[in-house]
Parts: structure tokens; C-alpha cells; sequence
């Protein structure tokens, strides 16, 4: 026994080093992509400290305790990266409190303030035009973005147009294309390239029933990839400083809706919710976490959509798949000043 538990304590030490080492790396802020993907696992990582934790207790119940220094060591350095971790997670657990509230019921009966939104990054490869199509025929949504939709994708969608009379098609082949549906007029639209050429965000006010307009910014800024995308280090996150000073020029409500190709947890996107007085709508609602729709395990919350003080939230549901790399995400707001 005295073996085992030996050997079992090794391979807990083994396995705890580099998960803090990636948590304590993750929690620098210079400017090297490999360092900014380690923002993405954060909950993975939060569950593997825990996990060695659990088997360490597990262990101390195996018998004699032996190697007591090595056991703190295993305690503390896991203990530090649980913390860590959760001092980042814990405001988007649902017990939390909600920057954005919920909607009254006398706000949810004005039906002439309110908008339901519909996300989806469709992924460009993907074919199953008709499981979107269904899901904005069952959900009905006030406003449909897509994003990374070719030629190929616009076409596909075309029938929404019967329904949705006001509408934006960017059909770029660079897995940047963008199209915005709606029901609601969409009053002096703008198509910017903030960060990359061929890179849009659309801008353009879109009016309520009851005649108020609100300004919604449609974006989905590059990842953090610099092969790809040189300028996604050397000027990170372009778009959505952007949008922040627009947003403060402009002085009035707004929603920013899109996959940000970043986590709500990042510090890029924690002070894009700052620059702009913008309220993040996940935070004490829960992750919803709409990457990667074909894993279990790894997965986070890449689409967003915040929302600045006039509004109030009435629904926020994470869709069943689309045949994409993407779930769809689905809001619905109140427009209550």
C-alpha cells in the first residue's frame, strides 16, 4: 500500500504542474497567441484542479500518510489554480448577480419595445441550410445574423426574405460573410472594416414597433491567430475598441451581436464591457457556451451579445445544432428606457 499510494501521489504531482503552470500563464496579459488561447480553457482547467483535489482526498483515505510535503504541494498548487480559475468564472455562474436584469412582466407585456435576436456562425462548409431554416421558423426571431456565409450560403437563405423584408447580404468567401434579416425597418445601415479588409461589422439602427430605434452592431472580429490574421496581435481586438467609441459617441441603446472569436472572460472582452457602459448577458445567467458544437468537453461561450442600460432581458437559450461548428444563440430584449 505504502507503494501505491506513493506512485499514486507522483502522477498527481506530475499532472498538477503543468495545469498550474497553464493556469498561471493564462493570467498574463502580454500579447502572444499561444497565451491568449490558454483564456479558453479556463472551465476544463477549473475541472481538472478540482479533480486532482477530489483523488488526492481520495488518497489520504488509502491509509498511512506518507510524504507529507509532497501532499501540500499537490493541495496548494491546486487550491492556488481553482482559484485562480473561478476568481474569472464565478460572475457567469446563474447564482450570481446580473448586471443586465431580468424583465418585469409589465416590461414583457409591451410587445412594441421588444427584440428577439438569432446568432448563428453557420460555418461556410457546412450544408444543412434547412436546419437554420427551421430554427428561425419555430423561433421566429425579430432579427437573423449569419455569419461566415458564401455565396452559396445567401442563396440558401434567400426564401427569409419573403418574411424578412429588410435585409444586409455579405456573401465573401473568406469565412467572413456576413447577412442580417429582419422583420424591422433597418434605418441608415453601414458596413465598416475595423480591423482587416474584407472584415465587415454592419452598423445600422433598427426601429421597434412602437417607433424607437435601436443601434445594433453585427461584428465578428478575427482570431487570435497570426498566421492567419497578422493584425489579431499586433492591434488585438481593432473591432471592438471600434465599437466601444461608437458606441460612446452614440449615446444611446445599443446591442453588439456576434462571435467575438473570444471568450466572455478574456480581458479583451471585459474591457470592451467597460469601454462602452455595455453589460454582458451571460454574467449570473450561465455559460452558455456556443464552441464547439461537436465536443462534449471543450467548449466555450465565443457568441455574444451585450447590451447597454436601456434594456432588460427577457430570454437568452442556447439552440440545438445547426450542422455547424457553432450552436445558435437566441435573445430576447426589452427596450424599457
Amino acid at each position: 500500500m505504502p507503494r501505491l499510494q506513493r506512485l499514486l501521489l507522483s502522477l498527481l504531482f506530475i499532472v498538477t504542474v503543468p495545469a498550474v503552470l497553464a493556469t498561471l500563464l493564462s493570467l498574463l496579459t502580454a500579447q502572444v497567441w499561444w497565451l491568449k488561447l490558454l483564456d479558453f480553457p479556463r472551465f476544463q482547467l477549473l475541472l481538472l484542479h478540482l479533480g486532482l483535489l477530489l483523488a488526492l482526498a481520495g488518497l489520504l483515505g488509502l491509509g498511512r500518510r506518507q510524504r507529507q510535503a509532497a501532499r501540500r504541494w499537490v493541495l496548494g498548487l491546486n487550491v492556488l489554480g481553482a482559484a485562480g480559475q473561478l476568481s474569472l468564472l464565478l460572475p457567469y455562474a446563474p447564482f450570481m448577480f446580473r448586471v443586465l436584469p431580468d424583465a418585469t412582466e409589465a416590461q414583457l407585456a409591451d410587445t412594441g419595445a421588444r427584440l428577439r435576436v438569432l446568432e448563428a456562425n453557420v460555418l461556410q462548409k457546412n450544408t444543412r441550410a434547412d436546419l437554420l431554416l427551421a430554427r428561425v421558423a419555430q423561433q421566429q426571431p425579430d432579427l437573423l445574423l449569419a455569419l461566415e456565409t458564401n455565396q452559396r450560403w445567401v442563396d440558401a437563405l434567400r426564401p427569409l426574405r419573403q418574411q424578412y423584408p429588410y435585409f444586409i447580404e455579405l456573401p465573401w468567401p473568406n469565412t467572413y460573410g456576413m447577412v442580417l434579416y429582419s422583420r424591422r425597418p433597418l434605418l441608415h445601415p453601414r458596413v465598416y472594416a475595423f480591423q482587416e479588409p474584407h472584415v465587415p461589422t454592419i452598423i445600422t439602427d433598427v426601429q421597434l414597433p412602437n417607433g424607437r430605434t435601436v443601434r445594433l452592431y453585427a461584428v465578428h472580429p478575427t482570431p487570435p491567430v497570426p498566421s492567419r490574421h497578422p493584425t489579431s496581435l499586433s492591434q488585438p481586438n481593432r473591432t471592438l475598441l471600434q465599437v466601444g467609441r461608437h458606441i460612446q459617441q452614440h449615446a444611446g441603446p445599443a446591442l453588439v451581436l456576434g462571435d467575438f472569436n473570444d471568450v466572455s472572460w478574456s480581458r479583451a472582452t471585459r474591457l470592451f464591457e467597460a469601454s462602452g457602459e455595455l453589460y454582458n448577458v451571460r454574467r449570473g445567467r450561465g455559460m452558455f457556451s456556443t464552441f464547439d458544437a461537436n465536443s462534449g468537453l471543450w467548449r466555450w461561450p465565443l457568441d455574444h451579445l451585450f447590451a447597454t442600460k436601456e434594456f432588460r432581458l427577457a430570454r437568452l437559450e442556447r439552440l440545438p445544432a445547426i450542422g455547424s461548428d457553432h450552436f445558435p444563440l437566441l435573445a430576447e430584449v426589452v427596450l424599457s428606457e
